[in-house]
């Protein structure tokens, strides 16, 4: 579980994120929801340690990563898996390098035992034959997958994931959003999905937040996110259909 208290960050003289309060269950894939410039990256940011909160705290199974040390911060992040909005894969590694790369920095294990374990990785998001291929040799869709595999070889508590559908057809995001959500419940994850896509949203949504202009407008799950009576949601949901129905009218 990770809580969110009072977080507040500013850059200069712009307050980005005010006064932000959230608990992310783990066995939960849980959304952070916005309009491009709402603050939701930032928060992503400031709970993965890329920024330094002006306020706050941030806390992992009662842990405030915000006080803590360079050591404690380094220990912790080895409890977090990362899945990039670009799958940001080495090109000049296999499949099975790449995901074997967190295993080869931060693992005891010998070679045998970190090949098998990126080889479990692989065979769960259903690559197990895509070992000795390269990234450029896969489709966008796989690439994912094989950044999902990447992100829990080291068996992670924690699980963040940056626009996980971004560039993907809605058809592969659907696989993408399913595979997220099992891997957390079957692991017991808590994980975060930094996402605009209303697909997610309804499909995957067991906790939802939605940041408007640095201000957390309005919490919920996927069942009442179409009830709501917040406005600024119903905004948001409304010009992401629209935008939707728009890019399918000129496929």
């Amino acid at each position: 579980m990770i809580e969110i208290k009072q977080l507040y960050k500013s850059f200069e003289d712009k307050d980005v994120l005010r006064g932000i309060n959230a608990t992310f269950e783990a066995g939960q894939t849980n959304l952070i929801i916005g309009q491009s410039g709402s603050g939701k990256t930032v928060l992503m940011k400031c709970i993965v340690g890329l920024f330094e909160p002006t306020s706050g705290q941030i806390l992992y199974d009662g842990r405030d990563f915000v006080s803590m040390g360079k050591k404690e911060k380094a220990l912790l992040r080895r409890e977090m898996g990362m899945i990039f909005q670009s799958a940001a894969l080495f090109d000049s590694m296999s499949v099975l390098e790449n995901v074997m790369f967190p295993l080869d920095m931060f693992s005891s294990m010998n070679l045998r035992e970190r090949k098998q374990r990126a080889l479990q990785c692989l065979d769960r998001v259903n690559l197990s034959d895509a070992g000795r291929k390269y990234p450029n040799e896969i489709s966008g869709g796989m690439q994912k997958r094989v950044a999902i595999a990447r992100a829990i070889a080291l068996n992670p508590k924690y699980l963040f994931c940056d626009e996980p559908n971004s560039g993907l057809d809605p058809k592969t995001s659907l696989v993408i959003d399913a595979l997220i959500h099992d891997i957390t419940m079957e692991y017991k994850m808590t994980t975060i999905i930094n996402t605009h896509d209303m697909n997610s949203v309804m499909g995957i949504g067991d906790s939802i937040i939605f940041i408007k202009e640095g201000l957390q407008e309005w919490t919920g799950d996927k069942t009442q996110v179409a009830t709501s009576s917040n406005q600024a949601l119903t905004d948001f949901i409304f010009a992401s259909d629209l935008l939707k129905k728009a890019r399918q009218a000129f496929v």
